[in-house]
């Protein structure tokens, strides 16, 4: 949703400026992550559109849930965000902030479709051999996709390299 996206821009660029200056980038990331994880919930987002629930409730009940101790700098925009009634944004916020995050960084997110589950050392050594190819360095994530019957599926970005038998069968149809 293109609207989601630009309402999450300003909260992302806001809050990635505000956890540089801390010099605990991973810190925050941890916490907003936590916070992104419980705000995506569906009985979560119905209590804070709930008229009779307050934004202090709404926050206690975010943050308890959470289960993290949250810094104030993550505390004032989770009230910033609650407050002003974007915590359905909240997911998309934390999405851009790990783009800003690991553009600073050098680091590009990597999402590997698999045919079957990897183990640590197979994602290390691909990982590895990602990271050549596209010529940078890589946080992959690995979703197994059995459909693929084969092989692996690389989405970079805007970039895509697919290995799959499926792709392969589809070539030769």
């Amino acid at each position: 949703m293109a609207e989601l996206a630009t309402i999450a821009r300003p909260y992302a660029d806001a809050l990635f400026q505000v956890a540089q200056k801390s010099g605990d980038l991973k810190g925050w990331a941890a916490q907003v992550d936590a916070l992104a994880a419980v705000a995506a919930d569906p009985l979560l987002q119905q209590f804070s559109d709930n008229p009779k629930a307050s934004p202090s409730q709404v926050f206690d009940v975010l943050a308890g849930v959470a289960k993290l101790p949250l810094n104030d700098g993550v505390q004032n925009f989770l009230r910033t965000v609650i407050s002003n009634g974007r915590l359905v944004a909240l997911p998309e916020i934390i999405a851009q902030f790990h783009t800003l995050a690991n553009a600073s960084s050098g680091v590009s997110d990597a999402k590997i479709f698999s045919a079957y589950p990897l183990d640590a050392s197979q994602l290390a050594n691909l990982v590895g051999v990602l990271e050549q190819r596209f010529g940078r360095k890589l946080a992959a994530t690995v979703e197994v996709e059995p459909e693929l019957i084969g092989g692996i599926r690389v989405v970079v970005g805007d970039e895509a390299l697919d290995t799959s038998v499926k792709a392969r069968l589809e070539r030769m149809k």
